[in-house]
């Protein structure tokens, strides 16, 4: 049985929108969420003068998607870890995708140079193998040697660390396919869309629509076809087949946007996608 877990923010300066301390009940595990316009008002921040592992969040600028660069930052002689690290990437040109970062470290300054090779080896794995993110490191950091032992220790220190890295909006560990079995909003939804020579399956789940691998789509664009889709198709054409059956699973936040997609035309995805019985979208909420 899954238990419930005390989560505890502190708005460093009061507001939503600035750096956020989080920790959990029962875990020597401290993160904070820092925009990188508020970098400069956490410098007397005991623990991001410790060791840890980063991540930066940020878009691509062409595609929209989301990005993401997992690094590690040992102590230093000045006192400037995980913070002076961030600094450095802040005023690195070839850096400057990103809006936010997430710091990970612990509250009795633990970590060593083998702790934080491990984890930051294992976020990077992690984030790569859901594939929802655009992953910038240029190799796959070295595991390092540790015991049996420690390498437990770490795991469940990864596993804490998962659950607020969602709590901050930022689903980078979560593989799509996970979505459509069990999620805790309960039973994702199997759907389908069968129309203007489109024949596709999909999820509803709490994220929107995920449209599934092997999907069939539609090859050329109605004459009501809007710009923005056009710019999907565009976006995705490295998963859409010469027989245009994709090849890769395809999120989308709406049910008329997967839907677009799929006729690559205008479409009222309410009505378009319908469950295993028969009934639209529409049905479903109206029994809601």
């Amino acid at each position: 049985m899954k238990r419930g877990r005390t989560i505890t923010l502190f708005l460093l300066d009061g507001t939503v929108t600035g750096a956020i301390k989080y920790t959990l009940t029962n875990w020597t595990g401290v993160i904070y969420k820092i925009p990188r316009t508020a970098l400069s008002s956490c410098k007397s921040r005991e623990h991001l003068q410790q060791s840890g592992v980063y991540f930066l969040f940020g878009k691509n600028d062409e595609t929209n998607d989301n990005v993401v660069y997992v690094g590690q930052a040992g102590l230093r002689k000045n006192g400037n870890g995980l913070l002076g690290r961030i600094s450095e990437h802040a005023r690195n040109p070839e850096k400057d995708y990103w809006t936010e970062a997430v710091l990970v470290t612990t509250t009795n300054n633990s970590f060593g140079p083998t702790e934080i090779s491990y984890l930051e080896s294992q976020f990077t794995k992690l984030a790569m193998d859901a594939k929802r993110y655009i992953v910038k490191n240029g190799n796959d950091p070295n595991l390092g040697n540790i015991t049996e032992e420690k390498e437990s220790e770490l795991e469940e220190f990864i596993e804490y660390a998962k659950i607020i890295m969602g709590i901050l909006g930022h689903k980078v560990f979560i593989p799509l396919d996970e979505i459509t079995e069990d999620t805790p909003a309960g039973n994702a939804v199997k759907i389908h869309l069968k129309e203007r020579g489109a024949d596709a399956t999909g999820y509803l789940t709490s994220e929107g629509i995920i449209v599934c691998s092997g999907s069939k789509i539609r090859a050329t664009p109605v004459p009501s076809c809007g710009e923005w889709i056009k710019n999907l198709r565009d976006k995705y054409k490295a998963y859409i087949g010469s027989d245009f059956i994709l090849s890769k699973d395809i999120p989308f936040s709406s049910p008329s946007a997967a839907a677009g997609f799929c006729v690559f035309g205008e479409a009222n995805g309410k009505t378009a996608w319908k469950d295993e019985s028969g009934k639209t979208l529409k049905d479903r909420a109206a029994e809601a």
